[in-house]
């Protein structure tokens, strides 16, 4: 993406913005596109060292950026973020809820460790995160949340039932928070993408014949990359959806479509 902002109605001079899992990948995309069109950051992960370099790229476009080292297996990590996040800014105005983990298993397989890891993390976590900041987002009678859901949660993907799982509860979570949040003004949608390119999916497109499984499921004929779902993200939290609730934006080059 260029510097420059194209379009003026996707301004979000003055918000805040947090991002959950900001330190590498999409997470760290995403902050950094958020930083381009004018938010201030809040940005977490488990290591800190990872937030750094995206705290520096966004401080390039003259923002502020919070780093914070969260767990979200840990509610009390997101609750002490949110906390000194408000005493830092004074307000929250978009919550992307990025992080997220897989361990790729066949059903019969599947440990009640990674179950509860993938649980945990995908929907546990970014439940409790967005109720952190959905109460501040309620006192405040506004708000953005985006849940970065999956295709997972739409189709099913072989080696991928604990997965699939937790992106299906993201799908109906969302849904969920917008009817019940709608009366205070916040927006609530999920992001659902195909594979994308980066660390996330690096292990996966080194396997024999993935990338031909992939390629063959998108009509569009080619691999996600980063900017096709900031492209989403920056969409959703702006005024340009305003109108826009308990969405599921899938960014899958047309492959849940057949």
């Amino acid at each position: 993406m260029k510097d420059a902002v194209p379009f003026k109605e996707f301004d979000l001079t003055g918000k805040v913005a947090v991002v959950t899992g900001a330190g590498r990948g999409m997470g760290a995309h995403i902050a950094v596109a958020l930083a381009r069109y004018g938010a201030d950051l809040v940005i977490c992960s488990r290591t800190v060292s990872e937030l750094e370099s995206v705290a520096e790229e966004a401080k390039r476009f003259g923002r502020k950026v919070l780093i914070q080292k969260v767990d979200l297996t840990r509610v009390s990590d997101t609750r002490e973020m949110v906390k000194v996040a408000v005493e830092e800014y004074d307000h929250l105005d978009i919550l992307v809820n990025n992080a997220g983990i897989n361990i790729p298993q066949k059903a019969e397989d599947v440990t009640e460790e990674a179950w509860d890891q993938i649980q945990g993390i995908n929907l546990r976590g970014l439940f409790f995160c967005a109720q952190a900041v959905g109460r501040v987002m309620i006192r405040q009678k506004k708000g953005k949340i985006i849940n970065i859901s999956s295709q997972a949660g739409s189709v099913g993907l072989p080696l991928r039932a604990a997965y699939c799982s937790s992106k299906g509860g993201v799908d109906q979570l969302t849904r969920v928070l917008a009817i019940e949040w709608a009366q205070y003004g916040i927006n609530v949608n999920a992001i659902a993408p195909t594979f994308i390119v980066g660390p996330f999916t690096q292990l996966m497109f080194e396997k024999p014949g993935f990338k031909d499984y992939v390629l063959g499921n998108i009509p569009l004929g080619r691999i996600g990359q980063p900017d096709d779902v900031v492209g989403g993200v920056i969409y959703l939290a702006s005024g340009a959806s305003d109108l826009v609730t308990g969405h599921i934006l899938l960014i899958d080059g047309g492959w849940t479509a057949q």
